[in-house]
């Protein structure tokens, strides 16, 4: 059961009775933002007014709370923005359920996902649409940088960008450095059309890695083609995304994912992801067993290069809060010498 909640249809501070009326008449241009949420209240909020706060006059929030959570719908009630609305789930469905609610209430042509406890800078959805409206694709799926922010310093991922002839599999998982943020597409810069997601939606059956599996699938399509706003638009808070569903799972879980979407990526793309991702979830839990696991299925289904042979050796070798120093300074170093 669905429960959709209208907040108080009240004029704000930024928000006047002329841009509403542009809103309900331009509906080819309405943006609908989907946030789901569970059980973070304050967080929530922030990422609410952030996408209310875009630059963009014809936007609509749908704020989808996965459950039971009063907390959550009080705090949201307090927001008298007339396009923002609250569906509130009768049972928890997971993110992908809660998205996927989202876009089928939509009234926009165009959807952005925002994680709840993520933001965005207030040019986020007019650089977007801009860039979706200019596309030689039907189906453009926009995406962008963004400020990390982690306990080790101030980052802007990707560090770069799908290059023209590159499988977007090899851009997410074959590094080209030793480094994390070097090929990245977050779920809180997503922008792309309504009608796609209708047809494709999330995967309610994974519980991690969804968005990479959409993504997979959907640029297997005709007319569909992956496009980048170069700049920063949103704000990632690692501190906080370390209480995310996402990060939880384990590399039982990676190598099961992996092999369910196989067919949708290359074979170097396959073992790169091994000696990487499910490799990083296994060393981080000193799980010794899956050392031998991951490495015969990388070499015998995939197409390892030397570079993830000499990944694959660090993870096991050297603890998690080493490697992260070791990124830290040299993400710093090279801030330094670019100044």
């Amino acid at each position: 059961m669905v429960k959709v909640m209208n907040t108080q249809f009240l004029q704000s501070e930024n928000f006047t009775e002329q841009n509403l009326a542009l809103l309900e008449e331009n509906t080819q241009e309405l943006v609908s933002v989907v946030i789901p949420t569970r059980n973070r209240p304050q967080i929530v909020i922030r990422a609410v007014k952030s996408a209310l706060a875009q630059t963009l006059p014809t936007v609509e929030v749908i704020v989808v709370v996965d459950g039971p959570d009063e907390a959550t719908v009080q705090a949201l009630s307090q927001i008298t923005d007339p396009r923002l609305r609250v569906i509130e789930l009768a049972t928890n469905v997971g993110p992908s359920g809660a998205r996927n609610t989202g876009v089928r209430e939509a009234k926009g042509n165009w959807i952005a996902f925002l994680d709840d406890d993520d933001e965005w800078m207030p040019q986020k959805l007019q650089l977007q649409i801009d860039v979706a409206k200019n596309s030689q694709f039907k189906f453009p799926v926009v995406s962008s940088r963004f400020v990390a922010f982690t306990p080790k310093g101030e980052f802007i991922w990707p560090r770069r960008l799908l290059e023209p002839t590159e499988h977007l599999s090899e851009y997410l998982f074959v590094r080209k450095s030793l480094f994390l943020g070097e090929g990245f597409m977050h779920t809180s810069t997503l922008f792309t059309k309504k009608e796609l997601l209708i047809k494709i939606p999330f995967n309610i059956n994974k519980s991690k890695h969804e968005d990479w599996e959409w993504l997979f699938e959907v640029n297997n399509q005709e007319d569909v083609g992956i496009e980048f706003v170069p700049e920063p638009t949103a704000y990632w808070h690692s501190d906080i995304g370390q209480q995310r569903l996402s990060n939880k799972g384990n590399w039982q879980y990676c190598l099961e994912w992996i092999k369910s979407v196989q067919h949708l990526i290359t074979p170097q793309a396959y073992s790169s992801y091994l000696m990487t991702v499910a490799c990083y979830e296994a060393s981080s839990r000193n799980d010794r067993s899956a050392f031998w696991i991951l490495l015969r299925e990388s070499i015998k289904f995939g197409k390892p290069r030397l570079r993830d042979y000499f990944l694959y050796l660090v993870m096991w070798l050297f603890p998690q809060d080493v490697r992260k120093q070791v990124n830290a300074l040299v993400q710093s170093f090279k801030k330094m010498i670019t100044k």
